[in-house]
C-alpha cells in the first residue's frame, strides 16, 4: 500500500532497525520505543488489523513474537516481555503489527499507559538491533 509506513520499510524505501526476517514477517525497532529493543513486528502483505489475519499468516507471525519475545530476554538482560497487538483504537499505523516490549520487574510500566522514550541516536538504536539480531541468529 503506497501510503502505509509499514509497507514502505518492508518494501526499503523506508529505513528502519531491523531484527527479524522471513519470507512472511518483518521485524524492526519500533522509532518510539516504551523501552529500547521495544520491537514492532509486521506481516509483509499489508493487512490493516489482526481480524483481517489469513490462518496461514498467523503462525508465521505469532511464531516471530514467540521467537523475539525469547530473544530480549538475553539480548537485552529482560526479565521478560509484554507482547500487545492494537485493533483499530491506538493503532498508529493502520497495518497489524505486534509489539514485544522489553520488560524488567520495577521497570515502571503500569497498565495500558505506554511512556515512550528514545534512542540517545541512530549508533545506539543500531546496536540494539544488532544485539537482537545476533541472539536471533542463535
Amino acid at each position: 500500500m503506497a501510503d502505509c509506513l509499514f509497507c514502505s520499510i518492508i518494501a526499503g524505501s523506508t529505513p528502519a532497525h531491523l531484527v527479524y526476517e522471513s519470507p512472511e514477517v518483518l521485524g524492526f525497532l519500533d522509532i518510539r520505543p516504551v523501552f529500547k529493543g521495544h520491537t514492532l513486528l509486521v506481516p509483509r502483505e499489508h493487512i490493516a488489523t489482526m481480524v483481517e489475519l489469513p490462518d496461514e499468516l498467523t503462525v508465521p507471525l505469532f511464531g516471530a513474537a514467540r521467537a523475539v519475545a525469547a530473544a530480549v530476554r538475553t539480548a537485552y538482560g529482560a526479565q521478560g516481555s509484554f507482547v500487545a497487538v492494537n485493533n483499530v483504537v491506538s493503532q498508529s499505523v493502520p497495518h497489524l503489527h505486534v509489539h514485544v516490549v522489553p520488560r524488567t520487574k520495577g521497570d515502571g510500566l503500569r497498565g495500558f499507559f505506554w511512556p515512550r522514550t528514545k534512542y540517545a541516536d541512530d549508533d545506539e538504536a543500531a546496536s540494539y538491533a544488532e544485539k537482537l539480531r545476533t541472539t536471533l541468529a542463535g
